[in-house]
């Protein structure tokens, strides 16, 4: 392994540990010598990676706005098919890497007031509900989606989808459930 892939598994490992103390203690809780000392390493050595805790917790929440950005590669020709490929997709990457379950707590919590403004705007940026209701409006339209306004649909779509996710963090011992329940919400 060369240098610079140390370097780069070591900050990933700093990011890891960092998401899981955000979102079990919370991110005013969490200390960066939390995260050094859970890493065993010297705080000194993490502040050669980031600056500051608020540098980290950026980092993680602009990965998380990355990955909002993953619908939009489906193709949106099929409405209903796009939530399904969706869904079936979040669930099994999820499966795969469980810290996308924490991802979706941390991302939640970075939108509430408390969390550093730079980072709650970097947050808020994100309107996956508004994007998700122009879909909806246009499944409603090929006859696929329930009548009711798209924006309301969308929101309980993602209010479930975000639940789940959260609940699976905590209980992880409960199966995920079947992506076309979730879809039900929208389906005609």
């Amino acid at each position: 392994m060369t240098r610079q892939e140390q370097k780069e598994q070591r900050k990933k490992q700093i990011q890891m540990k960092a998401l899981e103390l955000f979102v079990t203690k919370g991110y005013s809780q969490t200390k960066i010598g939390d995260i050094a000392k859970e890493l065993q390493m010297s705080m000194g050595l993490l502040f050669h990676y980031y600056e500051s805790k608020e540098q980290l917790y950026l980092e993680l929440v602009q990965f998380g706005v990355w990955g909002t950005r993953t619908p939009e590669q489906i193709p949106q020709d099929d409405p209903l098919g796009y939530f399904t490929v969706f869904l079936k997709g979040l669930f099994e990457a999820a499966k795969e890497s469980p810290w996308i379950f924490m991802m979706f707590v941390l991302m939640s919590q970075a939108r509430r007031p408390g969390a550093p403004d730079v980072v709650r705007e970097k947050a808020l940026s994100v309107d996956q509900i508004a994007r998700s209701a122009d879909i909806i409006k246009k499944g409603q339209e090929m006859g696929q989606m329930k009548e009711g306004d798209p924006l309301q649909l969308s929101n309980a779509f993602w209010c479930s989808v975000q639940g789940i996710m959260e609940e699976h963090m905590v209980t992880p011992e409960i199966p995920l459930p079947k992506p076309e329940w979730v879809i039900d919400i929208l389906r005609k």
